[in-house]
């Protein structure tokens, strides 16, 4: 095909409020189509990326060189930007094909974007994620929690088992304990290992994950 058909519907009663077909490149494998509010994102194979907006038919391009394809997109309704995943980096971007944000210290543990273990808050400005060590060694190999302004790119704060252990070095025994199903204490090292869910209670500001062994 050499065109991608569209419609516009209004969501109350489903009239076609615009019906318009978007040109693709000729000879060209599409690599996805995205669409967030008027704006439209397309890819295609070793092509920039096109942020068209189906109300003015105004189209902006981002070199493919800057913008690499993405394994998973969240969209900041809000802030009226998004988030892309790709090979355990997070980035934030705006509509005009600008980078917005690079994290200093976010780097999911899953290769793959698995939105299970990632959470925004409800005003979009944290994001918290099942992260990895930036620098692997034989004493950081666990997991962590972290904690970013999706603005700034600052970590704010950082759960993991050198935190468990520094707390124990300094006698701390006032700690909050995670607990399993069964309601018995676990070790930070076990709650953290093997996470499949992570979910924030931002009312009460306590972290829940889900592992493996359940």
């Amino acid at each position: 095909k050499d065109h991608v058909p569209l419609k516009i519907l209004n969501v109350e009663n489903g009239q076609v409020l615009k019906e318009f077909k978007f040109k693709l490149l000729p000879d060209r494998l599409v690599d996805f189509v995205e669409q967030f509010d008027e704006k439209l994102l397309v890819k295609q194979e070793k092509e920039n990326l096109r942020i068209a907006d189906v109300c003015t038919g105004a189209c902006i391009e981002v070199a493919n060189t800057q913008f690499m394809n993405p394994s998973a997109f969240i969209f900041l309704y809000e802030n009226h930007l998004f988030l892309t995943f790709r090979d355990r980096q997070v980035e934030v971007w705006n509509f005009k094909g600008e980078l917005v944000t690079s994290f200093e210290d976010h780097l999911l543990w899953h290769p793959n974007c698995n939105t299970n273990n990632i959470y925004i808050t409800q005003e979009q400005d944290l994001i918290v994620s099942y992260c990895k060590p930036k620098q692997e060694g034989p004493e950081k190999t666990v997991a962590s929690i972290n904690v970013s302004s999706i603005l700034t790119g600052k970590c704010h704060a950082k759960l993991g088992q050198n935190q468990e252990e520094e707390e124990e070095s300094e006698g701390s025994s006032n700690r909050d304990c995670p607990l399993s199903p069964g309601g018995t204490k676990m070790t930070m090292e076990s709650a953290l290992g093997d996470v499949t869910a992570l979910y924030y209670n931002e009312e009460r500001n306590e972290i829940y994950t889900g592992t493996l062994s359940g």
